[in-house]
C-alpha cells in the first residue's frame, strides 16, 4: 500500500486525521491516478504537533520555507491562510520526491463534523478513516479544479449506483 509507512506512523502516534483527495476517491471505488496523500487533520495544536512530528520522523520535510511545527500555532496558520492563500501544508520526502503529503489547513468542512460521518476501512491490518462520499464531493466542489469536477461526476454515479 502506497504511503503505508505514513499511515502507520500517524496511527501509531495517535493522530486524528481523515484521508481525503484522490486517495479517498480511489478507496471509495473510483479508480484514478494520484500521487499525493491529502489529509484532513484535527487542527487542535497537540494533534498538529503529533502529526508533524510523525512526518518528520519518517524523513519528510515541509515544502514551505518555515518551521513546520509553526503549523500548530493557530494564529500563525490562520495568517498563512488569510495572507498567503494557503490551503494545504505540503511535506515531501527528499529521497522519494514523488511522495507528497498535504495537510489541509483550509477546508470547507470542520474536522469533527467530517469525522462523525467518516468511514473506516481495514487494509494490511491498518484501520483507515476516510471522509464520506458526501463530504468528499463537498470538498471537491470547494476546490473546483478540472480533476475535482471529474471526480465529483464519478462519485455521484457511484453514490447513485450507476456504472462508471
Amino acid at each position: 500500500m502506497f504511503y503505508e509507512d505514513v499511515l502507520r506512523a500517524l496511527a501509531g502516534a495517535g493522530c486524528r486525521f481523515l484521508i481525503v483527495g484522490g486517495v479517498a476517491v480511489n478507496l471509495h471505488g473510483v479508480p484514478r491516478m494520484t500521487a499525493d496523500l491529502d489529509l484532513l487533520i484535527d487542527l487542535e495544536p497537540v494533534n498538529v504537533e503529533r502529526t508533524v512530528s510523525a512526518l518528520l520522523s519518517l524523513g519528510y520535510r515541509g515544502r514551505a520555507p518555515v518551521d513546520p511545527m509553526k503549523l500548530a500555532n493557530t494564529a500563525e496558520r490562520e495568517s498563512w491562510v488569510r495572507d498567503k492563500g494557503m490551503k494545504a501544508f505540503s511535506f515531501f520526502h527528499p529521497s522519494r520526491p514523488f511522495q507528497v503529503v498535504d495537510l489541509l489547513v483550509h477546508a470547507p468542512i470542520d474536522f469533527a463534523v467530517a469525522s462523525n460521518r467518516a468511514l473506516t476501512l481495514t487494509a494490511e491490518g491498518l484501520e483507515l478513516r476516510l471522509v464520506s462520499i458526501e463530504d468528499l464531493i463537498h470538498m471537491k466542489e470547494f476546490a473546483g479544479r478540472a480533476q475535482d469536477l471529474a471526480d465529483i461526476r464519478a462519485l455521484r454515479k457511484l453514490k447513485e449506483g450507476e456504472p462508471g
